[in-house]
């Protein structure tokens, strides 16, 4: 059985919250730092353990229970100069892998100098993530592999209704591949009370695109462009 992985979340506003969750929800063991007393006690009943903690202070951080922690954040924003050595003592308490969130290119220089091993600009991407919804309102997520090759969540087209990937040949004709499809269904929980659900299939070349369908569709950004266009 894989071990499970222990993450510290250092700073507890609106983004570290939303990162305890979603790290908690997917089974991981969370400890929450932050030297508020109320963004501790608001954590309290989602991660393994919430420390009242200023995590710029070198003697109170050698006492945290981390020293198992697998993956630090630090996500603190607005306060760059404790970011930025909370970032530097992270890593010399021998962190194995910290990530921390910048709120400028220059801060998120210094985190890496000091440190982080990746940078996160929530803001940038964020806006970026905007930006690209507006322009291709059928373009639902994109997620960036390398600088070349993305992962695309978008509506299926009304032209692929009924086709297979056979028909289309979409790796043969635009270089992309549809490795995914996000299709939802109506159900009945226990009490008789309609639920939607949602599985993930992964087509084969004689499956067929239905209405609704959501694509995960891998390729080179070039392509997509194209692909958009069409």
């Amino acid at each position: 059985m894989a071990k499970t992985r222990t993450f510290a979340v250092i700073g507890l506003g609106a983004f570290g919250t939303t990162v305890c969750a979603t790290l908690a929800e997917k089974g991981a063991s969370v400890i929450a730092l932050d030297r508020n007393p109320a963004s501790v006690e608001r954590v309290k009943g989602l991660v393994s353990a919430a420390v009242l903690l200023d995590a710029t202070d070198e003697n109170a951080l050698l006492k945290a229970p981390i020293q198992d922690v697998d993956v630090a954040i630090v996500a603190i924003g607005d306060d760059i100069e404790a970011s930025i050595l909370a970032t530097a003592l992270l890593r010399q308490q021998g962190v194995p892998y910290i990530a921390a969130r910048a709120v400028s290119a220059i801060h998120g220089t210094v985190l890496q100098r000091v440190g982080a091993n990746e940078v996160i600009n929530a803001e940038v991407e964020i806006g970026a993530r905007t930006a690209r919804r507006l322009v291709a309102p059928d373009i639902l997520d994109s997620i960036p592999l390398s600088s070349e090759v993305s992962l695309t969540e978008m509506l299926t087209p009304d032209y692929f209704v009924g086709k297979t990937p056979k028909d289309l040949d979409l790796e043969g004709k635009l270089h992309l591949r549809v490795v995914g499809i996000l299709r939802s269904r109506m159900d009945l929980d226990d009490q008789g009370n309609a639920i939607r659900r949602e599985d993930l299939l992964f087509p084969d070349p004689g499956d067929t695109f239905e209405e609704g369908d959501r694509l995960l569709v891998l390729g080179r950004n070039a392509d997509l462009a194209e692909f958009r266009k069409i």
